[in-house]
């Protein structure tokens, strides 16, 4: 038995090395594909031995570097909000985008857009938060308020709910202020605007929110299995499922603030991490932040090439794999008794 365990970690980690050769490349073809394609030679001697006079090395240091660091983060970020999210839940369909999360953070952000056109990025970031919250909050209202209590499935609907209701709240807003564009980048989701302070927003809140997922990740595995089991074990549960909270607001409200509402991340990758990887949530985690980041890395090559010169919104790719999947998931979910 040690040894088959012995055999197990050994080829996770395999897996995740793989992932980690397979993002670096990705992210090297990133920087070097684009409008005008820069060779792989100029991307290195951007990145070690940056001349400020070559155009190509600014192009790269100043726009592609900070896009595709961003996108990493992004993709990151919302596979682990959505790991995190159907751990704690045990809800198949939990994800930031699904669950409405990530359209209660671009709804404030409208919100301050409208009343606040001056708002710094540190503002845009604090607004998603506290949007991210909100819609947690309703979320879990709506859903506990039901008959029968709250349940996988009614999670999901009442998450549908708010998130279509926000959605629109965020339309008429937009409408009535002439927001319709700033609204369409944050629902269509899009790293054409990332930049250096977008990067750096991303790292000091990805920090905080990385290191507690990592920190209760062997709680959450605890807790997939029931809260009678985890109380049985000594757990509490309420705690673990604050932090969780924290968690995805913290790295939900930053990716949207960044990136727009991109869709069905969070909802595919801690899937196939699984089903890969195993239950146990010490690997999800951080298998689910190096798959979302390789996944979000490709999705914008392909916005960006696609039609190019004129991009894509990455949301939109995301979601032609995301929906299928996600009506699959539902389908296998239809049966789902009380939880």
């Amino acid at each position: 038995m040690l040894s088959i365990i012995h055999r197990s970690g050994i080829l996770k980690i395999l897996i995740n090395i793989v992932i980690i050769v397979a993002l670096m490349f990705s992210i090297g073809m990133s920087v070097a594909l684009g409008a005008v394609d820069i060779q792989l030679s100029t991307v290195w001697e951007a990145l070690f031995d940056f001349d400020k006079d070559v155009t190509a090395h600014q192009v790269i240091q100043e726009l592609r570097l900070p896009r595709v660091l961003a996108a990493a983060m992004v993709g990151a970020f919302l596979s682990v909000s959505g790991a995190m999210m159907q751990g704690m839940t045990r809800n198949p369909l939990a994800s930031p985008s699904v669950m409405g999360v990530t359209h209660g953070a671009s709804f404030v952000l409208v919100l301050m857009l409208a009343f606040f056109p001056a708002v710094s990025n540190l503002g845009l970031t604090l607004g998603s938060f506290i949007g991210a919250g909100l819609a947690v909050t309703l979320i879990f209202m709506a859903g506990s308020l039901s008959a029968g209590g709250l349940t996988p499935v009614k999670l999901a609907l009442a998450g549908v709910a708010i998130g279509t209701m926000l959605s629109s709240l965020s339309s008429v807003i937009a409408l009535h202020f002439q927001l319709e564009k700033q609204l369409g980048f944050w629902l269509a989701g899009g790293l054409a605007d990332a930049n250096w302070t977008s990067v750096k927003v991303l790292v000091l809140t990805g920090l905080i929110g990385m290191l507690i997922a990592l920190s209760i990740s062997k709680s959450i595995t605890v807790l997939n299995l029931g809260e009678d089991i985890a109380t049985g074990l000594g757990q509490n549960h309420f705690i673990i499922k604050v932090f969780g909270i924290i968690t995805v607001l913290l790295l939900t409200g930053a990716a949207v603030s960044v990136a727009g509402v991109v869709g069905f991340v969070g909802l595919i990758v801690p899937h196939i991490t699984r089903f890969i990887i195993g239950t146990d949530y010490g690997w999800i985690v951080p298998t689910s932040a190096l798959s979302g980041a390789l996944l979000l890395v490709l999705a914008d090559i392909g916005a960006r090439l696609i039609n190019a010169p004129f991009e894509t919104p990455v949301g939109a790719l995301t979601s032609l794999i995301g929906v299928p999947f996600f009506l699959y998931l539902a389908r296998g979910s239809s049966g789902e008794g009380k939880s």
